[in-house]
């Protein structure tokens, strides 16, 4: 919320010298802006569903996979494992996964799709299609801008001191 002065004008935006910051030049604000759009346009199709914007995601490692540990959905999806767990937690609660001790290592957890958490992923592609459809790009613009994004992610994530794994990586152990 912008304050008034006492005279009840509007502040005026300072002149952009050496050493400002502006808003509207930074990366960050517009990934940041663009995410929480993106996210905001998925919210009410994914309630009608039964899962919130987190639960989703995590949907989407198990439709992909099937079942896998809460270590392998928080590398797959770029988080902690602390951020990890109560999401899961959620979706067994929902009765979309269930959670169980692995069969080759009774030290692992598993946490897999059920057949009520198979039936919602039809459900959930018409959801992600009308967010394409709403973002208004063309198919190739759509993909291009997801490439780019992958791309940045990428660059970031390789920096020095970051635990998250290069797309290569990621895309070696999908192999496995």
């Amino acid at each position: 919320m912008t304050e008034r002065d006492p005279s009840g004008q509007e502040p005026q935006e300072t002149a952009p010298g050496p050493g400002t910051v502006r808003l509207e030049d930074q990366l960050c604000f517009a990934l940041y802006a663009a995410t929480n759009a993106v996210t905001r346009a998925y919210r009410p199709d994914l309630m009608a569903l039964g899962l919130t914007y987190p639960q989703y995601l995590m949907m989407m490692v198990l439709w992909q996979y099937g079942r896998a540990t809460p270590s392998e959905i928080a590398r797959r999806l770029g988080l902690g494992l602390n951020a990890v767990t109560p999401v899961a937690d959620q979706l067994v609660a929902s009765g979309f996964a269930s959670r169980s001790r692995s069969t080759e290592d009774r030290r692992k957890v598993v946490i897999e799709l059920t057949p009520k958490g198979a039936e919602v992923e039809r459900h959930a592609a018409r959801v992600q299609q009308g967010v394409v459809c709403r973002t208004g790009l063309s198919p190739e613009r759509f993909a291009a801008l997801r490439e780019a994004l992958h791309a940045l992610t990428d660059e970031m994530t390789g920096l020095p001191g970051s635990d998250t794994p290069r797309r290569e990586a990621r895309q070696r152990n999908d192999r496995e």
